[in-house]
């Protein structure tokens, strides 16, 4: 029996990096792999159902059923949109995470872009680039940890303002778009989703200095997207916005000149629309952003939430081990244990034929 496989490559992403909430994201060396193999046959009389297995993080919550999996789940989505009712038969994954689930560093989107590559790659459907960020931002809804997943290194994104029509194919509730899949769900079942409007999400890439690390700062607790952004306020003040405005304007620029200034990439990574409300749910985030500083700690460019939290992403050129074992002492004065990694700006993802 002829067979085909490839390998499936997806980087974790950090979101906001200070002042840019929802709008900039940026790519790191943490990946969630997929090896995948499937028949090549299509007789539906022998048709063998996939498989998933799933190693790393994660590995004892992800749900293994097809139709439960997040990642096949928007897989199918991509066929069927392309009227490719099942997956192939003998479909073997296997699931590799390196990236914590719950932290702030990607991990819902990287299972998203894995998914919409799976499903062209599956499909053999030869999606643009622009194109798999339409089926991506189907499911995810914001723009900035998707298009970094996708694309690569450090991001600015946005949603485009579509006429009503593709509007109000984009605001879709999601439950239509990755419907829960009942036990007794046939092959007739869920068919004819709703398609993504062209166009959906635009980028660009801005500049990085390649002497720029991130030292990932992670706490040993999860915390929600869902619930992190249930704590922003509905409306805020002009002078707020134009201090964020103002520092994501320099820092868009600053990261990629060499060599990074941190006097000028310290100011510029402060935030006043979403870290001050997440800090009643990360004890110790306000000490550590506060005390841990280019003066006290030489390397040091910026510190900031990392996505929602409750990780804590340092920029620094030096002195890692130093910026986050003073961070663990700080977090333990809260009961707080952590993890940290030092992190490369990675490429983004990629599939891998065999």
């Amino acid at each position: 029996m002829s067979s085909r496989s490839f390998k499936i490559t997806v980087p974790a992403t950090s979101a906001n990096i200070g002042p840019g909430f929802d709008v900039v994201g940026l790519s790191l060396s943490l990946s969630l792999t997929l090896s995948v193999s499937h028949s090549t046959q299509s007789n539906h009389d022998s048709y063998v159902p996939p498989q998933i297995t799933y190693s790393g993080e994660g590995a004892e919550e992800v749900p293994l059923d097809p139709y439960k999996n997040l990642t096949t789940r928007v897989a199918l989505y991509v066929l069927r949109c392309h009227g490719i009712r099942l997956f192939p038969s003998d479909l073997v994954i296997h699931c590799a995470n390196e990236i914590p689930f719950g932290r702030g560093l990607g991990s819902s989107g990287a299972a998203v872009i894995a998914g919409v590559l799976l499903g062209n790659e599956l499909g053999q459907l030869n999606l643009s680039t622009e194109r798999l960020l339409d089926f991506a931002l189907m499911v995810e809804r914001h723009p900035d940890n998707v298009t970094a997943a996708l694309v690569g290194g450090f991001v600015g994104s946005y949603l485009k303002e579509l006429d009503q029509e593709a509007s109000e194919a984009a605001s879709v509730p999601l439950a239509e778009v990755l419907p829960e899949y009942p036990p007794d769900a046939g092959e007739e079942w869920g068919l004819n989703p709703p398609q993504p409007p062209y166009g959906i999400g635009h980028y660009v890439r801005f500049s990085w200095s390649e002497s720029i690390k991130a030292v990932a700062i992670i706490p040993r607790f999860e915390l929600s997207t869902a619930k992190a952004r249930g704590v922003l306020p509905t409306s805020y003040s002009r002078k707020d916005l134009v201090f964020n405005l103002q520092r994501l304007a320099v820092l868009t620029t600053a990261l990629g000149q060499n060599p990074p200034d941190p006097e000028l990439i310290y100011e510029a990574m402060k935030d006043r629309v979403h870290q001050p409300y997440r800090k009643t749910l990360i004890p110790g985030l306000p000490e550590v952003t506060s005390t841990i500083t280019p003066t006290t700690h030489p390397g040091l460019l910026g510190i900031c939430l990392s996505g929602a939290g409750p990780t804590i992403l340092a920029l620094a050129t030096s002195n890692f081990e130093s910026i986050a074992e003073d961070a663990r002492k700080i977090f333990s004065r809260f009961g707080i244990e952590i993890d940290w990694k030092v992190l490369d700006v990675a490429p983004g993802s990629s599939v891998t034929r065999s």
